[in-house]
């Protein structure tokens, strides 16, 4: 029965090779036998277009090494504001009737993150987290903890620059290209949340170029073309860093989209070109030198329908030049109202932001490539950029003279243009003397007028002030409405 079996095994066993043979060598000769580790590729193709181009490839993302790199130079920041006693005059009948109202405001402690750019001490971090702060401590990853110097801060890009005195060579991060960021890109949020030690939290970049309107509370002229990411970021991290995977400084952590307060998905960071132009500005010279062309932009994000169908927005690249300021730098090299703005430097600008990004940069006096569209026809122009007052000087901290114990500057031509008034001088620092005891004007405070005397200057102040022992201060902030009113009691300018 055995040997009866046999032949017929042997021919089933003949005519599957020779099935199998055929069917590889007729049907386009494909390999009947393949390796476990190669498996025959499936007709599909990446969503990705590359041109024809080897897709590249999606191995895992290690952060271990950035993230290590990190922690070490991002600090914690603690701050501790005074407390103090406030005399209001409001101008009321409450006022008239039963006098100035007295207030005392509590000390007030605050809480953020920093972080470390150079082996002696300096420190950047968000002008929101040290603003009006009496006292600033730094506290390391280690624990070693130091009292802080604010060297400088810049409301507009809210930038922050502290010294530290150390005999060590500290940890420091290095910045990168901001302009080398791309959407989709892995990166790190390092910083001291919710009071917690160094944390980290890893997410992608989302968006670049984001205007949140958030620096108008504490600035004129705020400089917003933020990174938007999804990586966790919590009160707190304020000032702390963003970071690629090589663990490089891309970005500094300054605020979160969220109806609670807390994180709900987007976070946004300064760009690190803007953060350098703005720490080497505070550390050189004390104050921020902002280049501006002297032109109001609209962008397609911000207008109207009617205003995009007027302007020609929705069938054009750029952004709409609205107006040119007089004798400003765009007037001079030819720039009309009309014009769309679409590229600077080489680069594409689509948004007012993308503008402010690409000119942020730059100092006064530097000239920029401008390239704009007027009825359909391409030109180009070279602008030398001015300061806000439009020239090509460097505006320096204006700390020398104090009055009332503290700093002030007189509003630039655009501001006033901006705020509809014709006098004015801002607060630069409250300072620890009578306007600090007295009042409860803080840092951005807009002064229009002592005892109705229109004030244009410190000058202005100290003659207005030498007037009397009293003085009804009025004024406003930026980006609120109505005027305030202040009263100072017993003044005596040759005591402070």
């Amino acid at each position: 029965m055995r040997f009866k079996l046999f032949p017929v095994i042997l021919t089933a066993a003949l005519t599957s090779v020779m099935t199998l043979f055929a069917v590889s060598h007729f049907q386009n000769r494909v390999p009947y036998l393949v390796a476990a580790s190669s498996p025959r590729p499936l007709p599909v193709n990446y969503a990705a277009y590359n041109n024809g181009n080897t897709p590249p490839s999606g191995g895992p993302v290690n952060f271990e090494q950035a993230a290590a790199a990190s922690v070490k130079a991002v600090v914690h920041i603690k701050t501790e504001i005074d407390g103090h006693r406030i005399i209001v005059n409001n101008n009321d009948m409450f006022s008239q009737l039963f006098g100035p109202q007295e207030y005392l405001i509590p000390q007030q402690n605050g809480s953020g993150s920093g972080v470390v750019i150079s082996p002696d001490g300096y420190i950047v971090t968000n002008n929101h987290v040290v603003a009006d702060a009496n006292e600033v401590t730094v506290t390391f990853n280690d624990k070693y903890t130091t009292k802080a110097k604010v060297i400088g801060a810049d409301p507009a890009t809210d930038i922050a620059v502290l010294k530290i005195e150390t005999d060590k060579q500290l940890p420091y991060m290095e910045f990168a290209n901001s302009d080398e960021v791309k959407l989709g890109q892995w990166v790190l949020a390092v910083g001291f949340p919710l009071n917690l030690d160094a944390t980290v939290t890893a997410g992608i970049v989302s968006a670049k170029g984001r205007s949140l309107g958030i620096n108008k509370k504490q600035s004129a002229n705020p400089v917003e073309s933020y990174i938007q990411t999804d990586a966790a970021v919590n009160p707190g991290n304020s000032g702390g860093a963003l970071v690629n995977t090589a663990g490089q400084l891309v970005g500094i952590n300054s605020a979160i989209a969220s109806p609670t307060g807390s994180y709900a998905g987007y976070s946004y960071a300064v760009p690190s070109n803007i953060v350098r132009k703005a720490v080497n500005d505070l550390m050189k010279y004390g104050a921020v030198q902002r280049a501006v062309m002297g032109v109001e932009y609209l962008d397609s994000r911000l207008a109207t329908p009617e205003q995009l169908a007027a302007t020609g927005l929705d069938k054009a690249d750029g952004v709409y030049v609205v107006a040119v300021l007089p004798n400003s730098a765009a007037l001079k090299s030819g720039i009309r109202k009309g014009d769309f703005i679409t590229h600077i430097n080489g680069e594409a600008v689509n948004t007012q932001s993308d503008v402010q990004e690409q000119i942020a940069r730059y100092q006064p006096g530097d000239n920029v490539s401008v390239t704009y569209s007027r009825d359909g026809k391409i030109n180009t122009a070279n602008v030398q950029l001015t300061n806000v007052n439009g020239t090509t000087e460097i505006i320096k901290n204006d700390s020398q003279t104090k009055v009332l114990g503290a700093t002030f500057r007189p509003l630039t031509q655009q501001e006033k243009i901006s705020y509809n008034t014709g006098s004015g001088v801002v607060v630069t620092d409250p300072g620890r003397g009578t306007l600090e005891k007295q009042t409860q004007m803080s840092k951005g405070f807009v002064v229009i007028s002592i005892n109705n005397t229109l004030i244009n200057s410190v000058n202005d102040m100290l003659q207005a002030l030498a007037a009397g022992k009293e003085a009804q201060i009025a004024g406003f902030y930026p980006g609120r409405q109505g005027m305030h009113y202040f009263t100072l009691n017993n003044v005596d300018i040759h005591q402070e």
